[in-house]
């Protein structure tokens, strides 16, 4: 993997993604999880069709603002870009646009995982709490 591998998508901002349905604000428009949600998965998906059979990414780090209100009706574009891989850490700037300019951007982390292995581990835990609670 290497830096400089960029992404975009865009989709259309609806009722379904304003902070007042998700309840992460009282007003009806883009939530900032939803920006955040488009920037992971336009990361992912600039770098899954560049993995090995059985590999993923998963998000490990989330460092964005959102300057701008976009309200409901009007397209946000996210446009991302790899910047750094160390190892498995992958860390991409991101920006996301609404038909009126910037609405936000940052960076964005990501790890390179196995995916049945990541799995197992994260089914592991369901154990291991149990037996801490008995």
């Amino acid at each position: 993997m290497e830096t400089g591998i960029k992404g975009m998508q865009t989709i259309v901002v609806t009722e379904a993604l304003t902070a007042e349905a998700m309840g992460s604000g009282a007003e009806p428009v883009f939530a900032t999880p939803q920006m955040i949600a488009l920037m992971e998965n336009t990361c992912l998906e600039s770098v899954q069709p560049l993995l090995e059979e059985g590999f993923s990414t998963v998000g490990t780090m989330v460092n964005v603002t959102h300057v701008s209100a976009t309200p409901v009706g009007m397209r946000v574009t996210c446009e991302t870009e790899l910047i750094e891989v160390d190892d498995r850490k992958l860390t991409f700037a991101v920006k996301a646009y609404d038909e009126a300019g910037l609405i936000g951007e940052g960076t964005h982390g990501r790890a390179i995982i196995h995916k049945k292995r990541f799995r197992a581990r994260a089914k592991a835990k369901l154990t291991e709490a149990a037996a801490d609670h008995s």
